[in-house]
């Protein structure tokens, strides 16, 4: 896991703007998972995602505030057991 995006976000499109990898993938209307996921194998870590976020919702991993801690898990399991394993 490199970055990843909290509940914090406001779906704004910013991340994906700036994404030179193409890391962040979106789902539309999973009300199971949040809306965007940043794919930690394409992630490069340049933090471009977390410097554009107007709602302060990316963290690097290690630095994902406490009462965001089931962000990292969740983006983990998007792609290895959710919707996301079908989109890499």
């Amino acid at each position: 896991m490199a970055y990843v995006i909290t509940a914090k976000c406001e779906r704004c499109d910013s991340c994906v703007e700036v994404c030179p990898s193409d890391a962040i993938f979106f789902v539309e209307d999973d009300a199971d998972w949040p809306t965007y996921y940043i794919y930690a194998e394409n992630c490069i870590e340049c933090a471009s995602c977390e410097v554009e976020c107007p709602s302060e919702a990316i963290f690097y991993e290690d630095d994902v505030p406490e009462e965001d801690a089931g962000a990292t898990a969740r983006n983990a399991a998007f792609f290895e057991s959710g919707p996301g394993n079908t989109l890499v």
